[in-house]
C-alpha cells in the first residue's frame, strides 16, 4: 500500500478519536487566510462558536488569531510548508464568540496531492490558558525573585530557611549556601528584646503578616536598620505552607533623615540646638512643669559690640567668635539645660528643675564673670561682654510665645542700660512694649495729621560767640500722650520704616526754614539735620532728591550739613558709602555725630571727607581741669583740625566747660548754656533781636 495512503489513514483515525473529546478538530482550506471547512461540534465548549456558524460563513482563520500572535503563526507555517513538515505545534491566541482572547495549543499536520501540492490542513486544538498562566506567572515570579532590589527569604513552616535571591546576598552579605537549611535568627542583631519578638509573632500568628522597622547584622558584624514586612502563605486546609520575608537597607534612608532633621533643628555653624528646636523643647519642659513643683528660667543673650568686630575683623573672625562663645557657655550650664543659638549673636539659655530665682542670678554672674577674659583668635585677642535677659516659667507666663517675648524684650532692656548688664522681664517691660506698638501704629499718620515739628538748637562759634547755624530737631506733640521724646519714636520709626518718609519731612522743611532765615539776615545760613543709616540704604535716589530740591530752590548745597553716626560711617555697605560719595561731591557737609561713643576708623574719616565732629556730650558734662574728659577732648579736637575737620562741643552747659573747650581751641559749641533748642519764630524773634544789636 501506498505510504501516504496509510498515512492519511493514520492521521484520520487520530482524528477520529480526538473528535470525541474536548479536543476541537479542524480541516483549514490552504487558501488565504485559511478558511475553515470543518470543526468538530466541541468547538462551543472551547471558543462559544457554533460549527456550523464557522463553516457556512467560511471564516478566515486568520481573522481569529491575535493581531500580535499572527505574524510569527504565518510566518511558522510558511516554514513548515516550505520544508513538506508532516506535523507541527504552536500556541497562540484565540478569538472566543465573547470577543475576549484565550491561550490555545494546536497540532497541525497538511494534507498534499501526488504532485506535492497542498490541499487542505488538519490539526486539533485545545485550551491551553490555564498552563499559559501559570508557566508566565512562573516565569514573572522567578523573574521578580531575580532582580528585585528588596532581599527576599522564604521559609518553611518549621521557619527553616530554604530560598534568598541575590539582593538578599548583596544586603546581609551572606552567600545562598550559607544561609539554606539555617534560620533566620542567624542575622539578629540583639537590639531587640522578647517583647520585640512576641510582638511580631503575635501579629503573624493572627493576621498573617507582620511590617516595620528593625535592627539586623551583616555577615561582616555590622549592625544595620532595614525595613521587614513578612506575609504569610497557605495550603488549601489553612496550614501555613510558607513564610515570605521582604526586606530593605535604609541606613541611607536614616542618616538622610537624620541629617534633616539636624539641619532642621540644629545651627550649622556652632552645631548648638536652633530656635525651632529650643521652642519645642520649651513646650515640653513648660508642659512637664504641671507635674512638679520646680520651675524654669529662660535667659536671652546678645554679644555687646559683635557688629562692630563683624565689620573690622570680618565675617570668617565672627563666625569663629560665635563658636568659641557658644563653647563657652555649654562649659557654664548644667547638663540637664539647654544651650542654643536663637539668631546673628543672640544665644539662649534654658534652665530646668529651678526651685528658686537666686540660683539663676548666680549663674549669670558666673556666665557674665566668664566673658571677662577675652577670646584668642589667631593673632587677635577680643573682648566682649554679654547683655542678658531673663524670664522665668510660671511667675511670668506659660505660654512659650510669651515667654520668649519676655525674655527678649528684658534683654533689650539690659541692652539700652549699658554693656554687659542682665534685666529681669517685668511688668514694666510688659508696658513700654505696648507703648513702642500703640507709636508705631499712630506715628503713621503723624505725618499727614500734622503732629510733627521742628525745633532748632543754637550752635555757637567758640572764637566770637557769635550764632553761627543751628541743628534742626524733630518734635512730636501727640494728641493723647502729649510731647513724644525722639529718643523713644524714632527707633520706632526706624523699625517700621517710616524714618524715609520723616527724613524727607524734616529735609524740606529744613531747606524752607533756611530760606526764609537767608532772606532775612541777608546771607548765607546753614541748618544741621540728623540722618539715620535706614536713609541711605539701597536708595541713592533719596539723596539725589535732596539734592535736586536745594537747586531747584537756588540755594547751595552748603546750606544743609547732615548729621550722621559713628556706627554708620563703620557699615560696611556699598549703599551707605555711594551716598556719602553722592553727598560730598554735590557740595554738602557732613558732621559726624557722638563722636568718641563708637569705633571709628581715622581712614574713614579722612576718605569721607568729614567736615565737623561733634564731641558727644558724655565727654563735655563732666568737664574740669586737668581731668580726663578735658586730656579726651583736647587730643580729639587735635587730631580733627589735623585732619582739616571743624570741631562742635555738645551738651556745654557752664561757663567752665565753655571756657576750656575754647582754650582748647574747639570750633563750635552747643548746649543750653547757648540756649535750648527753639522754635522757629522765636529763634527769628532772636535773630532780629541780635540784628539789632548789631546795628
Amino acid at each position: 500500500m501506498d505510504i501516504s495512503v496509510v498515512a492519511r489513514q493514520y492521521q484520520h483515525s487520530i482524528l477520529d478519536l480526538f473528535s470525541g473529546g474536548p479536543v476541537a478538530i479542524f480541516v483549514w482550506s490552504a487558501q488565504q487566510g485559511w478558511p475553515v471547512e470543518f470543526v468538530s461540534d466541541n468547538i462551543r465548549e472551547l471558543l462559544g462558536y457554533d460549527a456550523t456558524e464557522l463553516i457556512r460563513e467560511k471564516l478566515r482563520y486568520t481573522s481569529l488569531i491575535h493581531p500580535d500572535d499572527l505574524p510569527q503563526i504565518e510566518a511558522e507555517v510558511a516554514h513548515y510548508l516550505s520544508i513538506k513538515s508532516s506535523c507541527f505545534e504552536q500556541i497562540y491566541r484565540l478569538k472566543c464568540h465573547s470577543g475576549c482572547y484565550c491561550w490555545v495549543r494546536d497540532f497541525t499536520m497538511p494534507e498534499w496531492d501526488e504532485q506535492g501540492q497542498l490541499l487542505r490542513i488538519l490539526g486539533y486544538i485545545f485550551y491551553q490558558n490555564e498552563t499559559q498562566q501559570v508557566s508566565e506567572t512562573l516565569q514573572l515570579a522567578e523573574l521578580v525573585r531575580e532582580y528585585a532590589r528588596e532581599a527576599i527569604m522564604i521559609t518553611n513552616p518549621e521557619g527553616v530557611i530554604i530560598s534568598v535571591n541575590p539582593a538578599f546576598t548583596k544586603v546581609t552579605g551572606y552567600d545562598s549556601n550559607e544561609v539554606v537549611g539555617g534560620r533566620p535568627s542567624l542575622l539578629s542583631s540583639g537590639h531587640h528584646d522578647a517583647a520585640f519578638y512576641d510582638a511580631m509573632w503575635h501579629s503573624l500568628n493572627t493576621q498573617g503578616s507582620w511590617e516595620g522597622e528593625i535592627f539586623d547584622r551583616r555577615k561582616n558584624g555590622e549592625v544595620y536598620p532595614k525595613w521587614l514586612s513578612i506575609h504569610t502563605a497557605y495550603t488549601c486546609q489553612g496550614e501555613v505552607f510558607r513564610r515570605i520575608a521582604i526586606f530593605s537597607d535604609i541606613t541611607q534612608q536614616k542618616q538622610s533623615e537624620e541629617l534633616i532633621w539636624r539641619q532642621a533643628n540644629f545651627d550649622s555653624l556652632t552645631n548648638l540646638p536652633n530656635r525651632q528646636l529650643l521652642t519645642l523643647r520649651l513646650e515640653q519642659e513648660i508642659n512637664r512643669l504641671s507635674r512638679t513643683s520646680q520651675g524654669l528660667a529662660l535667659i536671652f543673650m546678645d554679644l555687646d559690640g559683635f557688629k562692630e568686630i563683624n565689620d573690622t575683623l570680618g565675617h570668617k573672625l565672627g563666625d569663629d567668635l560665635l563658636i568659641l562663645v557658644g563653647d563657652r557657655l555649654e562649659a557654664q550650664v548644667r547638663s540637664t539645660d539647654m544651650v542654643a543659638r536663637f539668631s546673628g549673636d543672640q544665644f539662649a539659655l534654658l534652665l530646668t528643675g529651678l526651685t528658686d530665682q537666686v540660683s539663676v542670678e548666680q549663674l549669670v554672674m558666673k556666665v557674665r564673670s566668664a566673658f571677662e577674659q577675652p577670646f584668642e583668635l589667631g593673632d587677635e585677642i577680643i573682648f566682649t561682654s554679654v547683655s542678658f535677659g531673663v524670664t522665668f516659667c510660671p511667675e511670668d507666663g506659660r505660654d512659650p510665645w510669651e515667654l520668649l517675648k519676655n525674655a527678649d524684650q528684658a534683654m533689650f532692656s539690659a541692652k539700652v542700660t549699658g554693656r554687659g548688664r542682665y534685666q529681669f522681664f517685668t511688668e514694666t517691660m510688659q508696658l513700654t512694649a505696648q507703648r513702642r506698638m500703640q507709636l508705631a501704629k499712630d506715628l503713621r499718620h503723624a505725618l499727614s495729621a500734622k503732629q510733627l515739628f521742628l525745633e532748632y538748637q543754637p550752635i555757637v562759634n567758640l572764637a566770637d560767640e557769635q550764632l553761627s547755624k543751628v541743628e534742626a530737631l524733630i518734635r512730636w506733640q501727640h494728641p493723647e500722650l502729649g510731647l513724644v521724646s525722639p529718643a523713644e519714636f524714632i527707633p520706632v520709626a526706624e523699625e517700621t520704616g517710616l524714618i524715609s518718609e520723616i527724613g524727607d519731612w524734616v529735609f524740606r522743611e529744613a531747606v524752607s526754614q533756611s530760606e526764609a532765615w537767608q532772606s532775612l539776615l541777608q546771607r548765607p545760613f546753614q541748618i544741621s539735620i540728623n540722618t539715620s543709616p535706614v536713609q541711605y540704604r539701597d536708595d541713592t535716589h533719596r539723596v539725589s532728591g535732596w539734592i535736586d530740591y536745594l537747586r531747584e530752590r537756588c540755594l547751595s548745597c552748603k546750606t544743609i550739613s547732615l548729621e550722621i553716626t559713628e556706627g554708620m560711617l563703620m557699615e560696611n555697605s556699598a549703599d551707605i558709602e555711594n551716598c556719602l560719595l553722592l553727598i560730598r561731591d554735590a557740595g554738602m557737609e557732613v558732621a559726624l555725630d557722638d563722636f568718641g561713643t563708637g569705633y571709628s576708623s581715622l581712614s574713614y574719616l579722612k576718605r569721607m571727607d568729614i567736615d565737623f565732629l561733634k564731641i558727644d556730650r558724655s565727654f563735655v558734662m563732666n568737664l574740669q581741669a586737668d581731668s580726663d574728659d578735658l586730656a579726651l577732648c583736647e587730643a580729639m579736637i587735635v587730631m580733627a583740625h589735623r585732619l582739616g575737620i571743624q570741631v562742635v562741643a555738645e551738651g556745654i552747659e557752664t561757663q567752665e566747660q565753655k571756657a576750656l573747650l575754647k582754650s582748647a581751641q574747639c570750633d563750635f559749641g552747643q548746649g543750653y548754656f547757648f540756649s535750648r533748642p527753639l522754635s522757629a519764630d522765636h529763634l527769628e524773634a532772636l535773630f532780629l533781636s541780635n540784628k539789632d544789636t548789631n546795628h
